[in-house]
């Protein structure tokens, strides 16, 4: 019996069969070559949306319930934000499914990549208006290699006055992007964070040790295939070079 949250096992379940989720050599945008690789816009028809939406969900919700709700950022937020593209439909449908299934009624917005000159004008979709205090924003990324989108995504919701508290991602490599000045391994969620006043204000649905671990469990029933027992111990080599630990 598989020790991952259910929401987990189905999402990498559909993920594979869609074909975002997908083992063997992959040269990445850092020049690593990765025995693994998400496509997050492989995502794109209504079941493995459904099933998306509901693990970002999920995710918000746990993360809601931990530690102080003074002073946990994902207690009371107002808006979830969605960076042109992919982010977009992943906002759009964690916050349907927020509302029908967890009774949390928050807004979402998103970015144009070229600013409208005529209607409503302006760079961004579904801002709210008529309020002085800051809006409280979550940004939703999908995986994220430099952290650039993400990080411009904070500084897009500062100008409309609103307050990043929060970013959850749909994938988190647990690898490290660089060494710092003290020769340690520094990821872009730590950068992140940093960036954002600490820990624990990235959370990710999926990390790779789940991939792992769900390698892992098909591999003790019989239902890996011979692609996928490679691409397990080679991710288990590349977590030895790349990895960094997180919580």
């Amino acid at each position: 019996m598989s020790t991952l949250e259910s929401y987990k096992t189905q999402l990498l379940e559909q993920a594979a069969q869609v074909g975002a989720l997908k083992f063997g050599n992959f040269t990445l945008k850092s020049g690593r070559k990765s025995p693994y690789f998400f496509n997050a816009g492989l995502m794109s028809d209504g079941t493995i949306l459904h099933t998306v939406a509901q693990a970002y969900a999920a995710t918000l919700c746990a993360a809601a319930s931990d530690d102080d709700p003074m002073v946990n950022p994902f207690c009371d937020f107002d808006i979830l934000f969605g960076p042109a593209y992919k982010g977009i439909s992943l906002a759009a449908c964690t916050a349907l499914v927020l509302s029908s299934m967890h009774g949390r009624d928050v807004k979402f917005a998103y970015d144009r990549k070229e600013a409208k000159d005529h209607g409503e004008g302006g760079s961004v979709v579904g801002w709210p208006s008529g309020r002085n205090e800051k809006w409280r924003v979550v940004i939703v990324d999908d995986v994220m290699t430099t952290g650039l989108a993400a990080s411009s995504a904070i500084k897009l919701v500062a100008r409309q006055g609103g307050e990043v508290v929060g970013v959850v991602q749909l994938l988190d490599r647990e690898e490290f992007s660089e060494i710092d000045n003290q020769g340690c391994k520094v990821s872009s969620v730590m950068k992140l964070e940093s960036l954002l006043g600490g820990k624990g204000k990235v959370r990710s649905v999926l990390k790779m040790r789940d991939l792992v671990q769900w390698l892992e469990e098909k591999e003790a029933q019989g239902e890996t295939t011979e692609e996928e027992k490679r691409s397990l111990q080679a991710m288990r080599e590349y977590r030895d070079t790349y990895g960094v630990s997180s919580v």
